[in-house]
């Protein structure tokens, strides 16, 4: 693990592979941690760097204060990128990640070489959703629901609440002892996450993004992010949109050979 003073908080990472800079940011509830799967075979043809964000792992925050944020991690990615000094980068987020770097790409497309987008998370507004109705989401429900039992110091029934409407019922009670362990390190951030104020996506913003940009998703993922995937991916010109089948939104972790396999095709193209 190594670390970088990025806007006041030194920002930890993981470094692994030589080649073109490819940096990875996580989403909701992970760290630097959950691209183990994939880190591997992608610095086989790259140099991967992985942070983690700001109050995420190895950072204990206790959810208190404003400086959580989406605005908050597109500034400390971008310092980030510029701090590192090698030029344009490939970037890839998941998730919330994908929300962040997809902001990022909209701000400064100068420090980007080409963009990846595992379901970015999100909603859209009028300009891309007909269905569009002012008001909190119901991912926004979720997270709050989740926030306030972990809030309460009951962690294991917050994240099981989150985890299930993503997942499916039991999902949680059927995860692996690790990789609850990891959603337990950063379990606090959804505290943080219920004060996000994340923008919608606009059609407006999806015309505006010009880096070469690949789009991936899970085949059976459920709810609205493949809707907010396909209505982003209609309208970033040029995009490519790539689904794997029998995954969901971890689709890294469930199918990483061919995760990778699509990652590294795109990123070898001229």
């Amino acid at each position: 693990m190594q670390t970088l003073p990025v806007n006041g908080f030194d920002m930890a990472y993981l470094e692994a592979g030589d080649g073109p800079p490819l940096v990875c940011v996580h989403g909701s509830l992970c760290d630097f941690r959950i691209w183990s799967s994939v880190m591997g075979l992608l610095s086989k043809k790259h140099r991967v760097i992985a942070p983690s964000l700001r109050h995420f792992f190895p950072d204990h925050w206790d959810g208190v204060g404003d400086t959580y944020s989406i605005a908050q991690h597109v500034d400390d990615v971008i310092a980030f990128i510029e701090k590192l000094g090698v030029g344009p980068v490939d970037l890839m987020g998941h998730s919330r990640g994908g929300h962040i770097t997809f902001r990022v790409a909209q701000r400064r497309p100068d420090l980007l070489r080409r963009l990846i987008l595992a379901e970015p998370g999100g909603e859209l507004d009028a300009s891309l959703d007909p269905a569009y109705k002012p008001g909190p989401s119901p991912i926004a429900a979720r997270i709050a629901a989740s926030a306030e039992v972990i809030a309460k110091g009951d962690i294991d029934g917050g994240l099981a609440i989150f985890i299930d409407a993503l997942e499916g019922p039991g999902a949680w009670k059927r995860m692996p002892a690790t990789p609850k362990q990891l959603l337990r390190d950063n379990a606090t951030t959804l505290i943080g996450q219920m004060r996000d104020a994340r923008p919608p996506f606009s059609k407006a913003d999806a015309e505006a993004i010009k880096t070469p940009t690949l789009f991936i998703g899970g085949a059976n993922t459920r709810g609205t992010i493949p809707l907010v995937l396909r209505a982003l991916a209609a309208n970033v010109k040029g995009s490519r949109t790539e689904m794997i089948p029998r995954t969901t939104h971890p689709m890294f972790e469930q199918a990483p050979r061919k995760y990778c396999e699509i990652v590294l095709a795109f990123l070898a193209e001229a």
